[in-house]
């Protein structure tokens, strides 16, 4: 199977009327669309523009339905923090609170946030309202780093909340840091997690979504899905990970 990968095509409908042309050409049997591809003038329209017979292979890879930065917020982008792509922060002894999945049990995060003790936090995604990150970045003083999950719909107003916080880094959906001397990334979603740390760049691979708690060795690096703040499936959960000693503990809230 030969694909075709697009990116950035903005709501350009000249740019979808003039390539599936060209991929005739060449033999195309599919579509790979990275990101940003309906945000702009004519974003229906180029959706509709996608040949028939390529749409059953037009794989989207934001929620499924192509969406990048400017998708999911198309009124943001000055709001957005444009951060380098590897933050640095501490010496070699640091304790890293990971947490994931709060989906607005702000009570059991109240319960975590009081007994923390931490140097800096990581989050996967679903707070899910905006006013949970508020409630983090005022009971957590050290470096709080967030990536977005499926459920943090209302992006520009986490954007406002985490700009009053100047302890507060949102990455959008990933995140590549180096903390106490490791080299970590952090995602959402277990699928790019376990292919992060098949890859063996990182120490320290965070990942939530599946609400399943895990702390797994790959190689040299190690994944952790600190589980959910919530207790849907039961506990409530999240991680603490050392950078002196590379290892990492699920904690269970208030025990």
């Amino acid at each position: 199977m030969r694909l075709a990968v697009l990116a950035d095509v903005h709501g350009n409908l000249p740019s979808p009327e003039a390539v599936p042309a060209d991929m005739e050409k060449q033999g195309v049997d599919g579509i790979t669309v990275v990101s940003d591809f309906v945000d702009g003038p004519q974003p229906l329209e180029t959706v509709q523009n996608v040949p028939g017979h390529l749409i059953e292979h037009f794989r989207h890879v934001a929620a499924q339905a192509g969406f990048g930065d400017e998708d999911a917020v198309p009124t943001a982008s000055e709001n957005r923090q444009s951060p380098p792509s590897i933050w640095k922060q501490g010496d070699n002894h640091m304790r890293i609170a990971i947490l994931s999945d709060i989906h607005d049990n702000i009570w059991k995060l109240e319960t975590l946030l009081a007994a923390l003790e931490a140097d800096a936090l990581i989050f996967c995604g679903d707070f899910c309202a905006p006013f949970t990150l508020a409630q983090i970045a005022e009971g957590f003083a050290g470096p709080v780093h967030v990536v977005f999950g499926n459920n943090d719909g209302d992006q520009l107003f986490l954007a406002r909340v985490a700009s009053r916080f100047p302890h507060v880094t949102l990455h959008g959906d990933f995140a590549e840091l180096e903390l106490g001397g490791r080299q970590v990334a952090v995602t959402h979603y277990p699928e790019i997690g376990r292919a992060l740390a098949l890859g063996g760049i990182y120490d320290l691979v965070c990942h939530g979504h599946s609400h399943e708690r895990s702390v797994e060795q790959v190689g040299e690096t190690l994944r952790v899905n600190p589980g959910e703040v919530m207790g849907r499936l039961g506990l409530s959960t999240f991680a603490l990970y050392e950078t002196s000693t590379g290892e990492a503990e699920i904690i269970v809230v208030g025990k």
